[in-house]
C-alpha cells in the first residue's frame, strides 16, 4: 500500500487544521513511542456538525459519518504531533463514544464510520483494538467523539 499521505491524495482527503481545545487540556501528549489523542469530536470549520444522540435526533448513518469526521481530525492532531501523516506507525487502539438515545444498541456499527476511515488512509497499519461505548451526553452535545492512541 502507498504512504499514508499518498492514500489521502488518492482519497481525495486533505487533513483539515487541527482543531483548538475547547477547555483545558492538549490536543496530543506524546510519551516514547506511544502518541494519545484527546477525544474528539466531530467539528468542521470551528463547529460541531453532528449533534443530539443516535436513535433519535440522529440516524445510524448520521452517526457514522460523525465517527468518520472525529477520526479525520484525530489524523489531523496526530499527523501535526508526529512531525506528518507519514511519521504515524499504526493506530493502537480507538474508542468510540457514542450518544445514544435510550435503547439504542448500534454502538459498534457507528464506530466503523470510524475505524473503517483509519484503515482505508493506513492499510494494516489502521486495524486496531477498539472498544464502542453508549453514553447519554457528550461535550457541546456532539453525536460522537473519538479517543485514538498512535504508535510513531
Amino acid at each position: 500500500m502507498s504512504k499514508p499521505s499518498e492514500r489521502l491524495k488518492e482519497l481525495g482527503i486533505t487533513l483539515p487544521p487541527v482543531p483548538r481545545p475547547v477547555a483545558a487540556y492538549v490536543p496530543a501528549v506524546r510519551h516514547g513511542s506511544l502518541l494519545l489523542l484527546s477525544g474528539q469530536i466531530p467539528v468542521r470549520e470551528g463547529r460541531v456538525v453532528y449533534t443530539g444522540t443516535a436513535g433519535r435526533d440522529r440516524k445510524l448513518e448520521e452517526a457514522q459519518e460523525a465517527a468518520r469526521l472525529c477520526a479525520l481530525n484525530a489524523l489531523a492532531v496526530a499527523a501535526d504531533a508526529a512531525g506528518g501523516v507519514d511519521n504515524l506507525k499504526r493506530v493502537l487502539k480507538v474508542v468510540v463514544y457514542v450518544a445514544s438515545h435510550e435503547g439504542f444498541t448500534d454502538q459498534h456499527l457507528v464506530a466503523n464510520g470510524a475505524s473503517a476511515f483509519l484503515a482505508d488512509v493506513l492499510g494494516e497499519a489502521g486495524k486496531h483494538a477498539r472498544a464502542a461505548v453508549g453514553v447519554a451526553e457528550l461535550p457541546l452535545n456532539s453525536t460522537v467523539e473519538v479517543d485514538v492512541t498512535f504508535e510513531v
